[in-house]
């Protein structure tokens, strides 16, 4: 039996920020509660109470200010060793947390953020009938809220120190025409079958910055090669694909494509690679429209059991090298089993030795091969935050070797939130996150310095989007998100500590 987290969470009296075990999005069965992270659920509980009493408070309250991320922390060293960079006194004193972490210290961009249109993302309704995902094999009930983008611009802004976004696609196609050949628009391009298309993220963009009077997000267009599929010619309907990307890059005015390489939704009977002739044509034809970003999901290959293959990052390095003009931001850095999959350390051949595991070693082969590459951005959405609550070694090998063979300029910040809740937490874990003495030593890593996080936070996909940063990072007065978020926290607003998703019901 499955039940959300969050209640769950509160049957059993837990009020974490961060999360104390991994969640089901709905695309796979939720994995048991590991006995580290039961270990790390009970130390945060404890530490939580004491200081909360110490301190007089709810311990609901307590949770929810930056006194109760210090607690969990703290916890979570006491299970994995000196991982997290936390004083107890941040636990009890308001003040010396925001002395070692000040609010603003980094220009936060998450380039891969997501909503629902107006459904909870998988199963349900039409979406269940969808070949992605009825492979998975259940369904389950409906809850829209969670997802909502009502909920979306409350965590991703109100309760979180995210400066600027990316809406990010989740594949589909768009129809473009109705049966008397007339352009369709808005919802009626996208008839109740799409969770995220790119007209949607457009208009959410829009009214995100027109909220704003500023530039508080971007969007990506959900285009692929077989998005339109010519089935008697069995080839891309070149047509129809041409038209889509002039209506996403004129009308929608999108900043970069998303691609999934392992999904069909043009019904062509199989996936695509990035090296590929059809992918190939695509590029030339973006390039000539003067759209050269690509963001890959790579990783997380379960999402298809019959394409999965196609999320492997080998591909990325024939279509880098053929296209050095085209950035790769290659999402999740190709990690290829979360950790939300059953033995998921020796599904991904997680090596201690040598610290590698899949496919995120293959993506880190690639720049062995070719250190000259130049156009491949490793990003660390649904891996550095996963990592760190399932194994915090690992995370420390993911981001060193992203580091080492692709250098501190070329890791990008993302979350893959809304699916784990308000982003705050990662972003918090991120700022104490260090790799250790041993392991740098050990394995040729660096220590991570506040510049380096600072490139990684914003600063690097900030050169890829051509943002102006200093004029996002200073408070601008036609700015009402950011009056909004002083109401909200001066009306009593307190942050959501809910994961969004599932786990067992009996753990």
């Amino acid at each position: 039996m499955w039940i959300r987290k969050g209640q769950r969470d509160h049957q059993k009296g837990v009020d974490s920020p961060v999360p104390t075990q991994l969640v089901s999005n709905e695309e796979y069965i939720p994995r048991p509660q590991t006995q580290k992270q039961k270990e790390v659920e009970y130390w945060t509980g404890q530490i939580a109470a004491e200081k909360a009493r110490k301190l007089g408070m709810d311990r609901r309250k307590f949770m929810a200010t930056p006194m109760g991320l210090a607690a969990c922390f703290l916890a979570s060293n006491k299970v994995w060793g000196k991982v997290w960079d936390v004083d107890e006194d941040e636990a009890t004193d308001q003040g010396a947390y925001e002395e070692k972490l000040p609010k603003g210290e980094y220009f936060v961009l998450d380039v891969q953020s997501h909503f629902t249109n107006g459904i909870p993302i998988g199963l349900r309704g039409e979406i269940g009938k969808m070949e992605f995902f009825r492979n998975m094999g259940f369904k389950l009930t409906e809850d829209k809220e969670a997802y909502s983008f009502h909920n979306f611009i409350k965590e991703m802004f109100f309760d979180s120190e995210t400066d600027m976004i990316v809406i990010s696609g989740v594949p589909g196609k768009e129809l473009q025409r109705d049966k008397d050949g007339k352009v369709l628009e808005g919802q009626a391009r996208t008839p109740g079958l799409n969770i995220l298309p790119s007209w949607l993220m457009a208009q959410a963009r829009d009214e995100i910055n027109g909220l704003a009077q500023s530039k508080r997000a971007l969007s990506q267009g959900n285009l692929a090669p077989n998005h339109y599929w010519d089935k008697t010619a069995n080839k891309p309907d070149k047509a129809a694909t041409i038209e889509q990307m002039e209506r996403e890059l004129n009308l929608y005015k999108i900043s970069s494509w998303k691609w999934y390489c392992h999904t069909d939704p043009g019904r062509s009977g199989g996936g695509f690679q990035c090296d590929d002739e059809n992918a190939q044509w695509f590029i030339e034809e973006s390039r000539k429209r003067g759209m050269k970003i690509f963001s890959v999901h790579k990783g997380y290959s379960y999402q298809s059991r019959i394409l999965g293959g196609l999320a492997n990052p080998k591909d990325i390095e024939q279509a880098a090298l053929r296209n050095p003009d085209i950035t790769w931001v290659i999402y999740h850095s190709a990690l290829q089993h979360g950790p939300n999959e059953p033995n998921w350390e020796e599904a991904n051949k997680y090596d201690p030795v040598t610290g590698d595991f899949a496919w995120h070693n293959v993506l880190m082969d690639i720049k062995r091969r070719n250190p000259k590459i130049d156009n491949v951005y490793p990003e660390i959405g649904s891996f550095f935050g996963p990592l760190a609550i399932s194994n915090p070694t690992m995370a420390m090998h993911g981001i060193g070797k992203n580091i080492k063979y692709y250098g501190v300029d070329h890791v990008i910040w993302g979350t893959d939130c809304l699916w784990w809740g308000s982003p705050q937490w990662v972003i918090d874990a991120f700022k104490r996150f260090q790799i250790s003495d041993e392991i740098c030593e050990k394995f040729g890593y660096q220590k991570l310095s506040k510049v380096d996080k600072a490139k990684i936070f914003g600063l690097n996909a900030a050169k890829i989007y051509n943002l102006d940063v200093t004029a996002k990072r200073n408070p601008l007065p036609a700015d009402s998100l950011s009056r909004l978020k002083t109401a909200y926290l001066g009306n009593g607003g307190q942050r959501s500590n809910e994961a969004y998703g599932w786990v067992r019901a009996g753990d």
